[in-house]
């Protein structure tokens, strides 16, 4: 896990240092959805997905749900890392104050500055965790990590499509909420392939 932390906070580094560059733009301009109507909609239904209205009632589910199972540490863990690493993304933005791509319109409403993309770091941040805690089986965490993944992916992708971050934006928002979760979940002693776990079996 060390080396995962050190490579995902270099990825930040470059991200932070070579954002905004003609590259940046480029992928900026190659993948907006501006001129399809249906790829604008699928964004926006998408990019819902990394909102604070949709992931912040996900945590409170998760966590309700582990407390009801009485796994107290991960219903204690899960708002934890999730809310700690929205207020660290708001700071990010604050102390970098990159200011949102120009070249072209955008297509949902925004009020924060851009780096990192908050909507890219939060749906990895809760949809990942969700998917490390709740499954009681390692199969269905398996299955779970998976399709978190993709929906970060997909999150992270429409922020792009609707022309309101840099692709840097994106990868270092990906690369901070995977830092912080590995991070937070490594000091606090908890195993990565360890979700909630059923009462044992007694034989009789």
């Amino acid at each position: 896990m060390p080396l995962a932390l050190i490579g995902l906070a270099i990825a930040w580094g470059v991200m932070l240092a070579f954002g905004g560059l003609e590259f940046d733009r480029g992928l900026l301009i190659f993948g907006y959805a501006g001129r399809n109507p249906n790829l604008v909609e699928a964004a926006r239904w998408m990019t819902a997905l990394g909102d604070s209205a949709v992931l912040l009632p996900a945590t409170l589910i998760g966590a309700v749900i582990l407390a009801l199972r009485r796994d107290w540490r991960q219903a204690a863990l899960l708002p934890a890392v999730t809310l700690s690493g929205r207020l660290l993304i708001e700071l990010q933005k604050d102390w970098v104050a990159r200011l949102r791509p120009d070249a072209n319109d955008h297509l949902v409403a925004v009020q924060s500055l851009a780096f990192p993309s908050g909507h890219a770091a939060n749906a990895a941040l809760v949809w990942l965790c969700l998917a490390l805690f709740l499954p009681r089986t390692p199969r269905g965490r398996m299955f779970a990590t998976w399709a978190a993944a993709w929906l970060a992916l997909a999150v992270g992708v429409s922020r792009v499509m609707l022309g309101v971050h840099w692709p840097s934006d994106v990868i270092a928002g990906w690369s901070f909420g995977l830092f912080w979760m590995l991070l937070v979940l490594r000091l606090a002693g908890q195993p990565l392939d360890e979700g909630t776990s059923e009462a044992p079996a007694h034989s009789s």
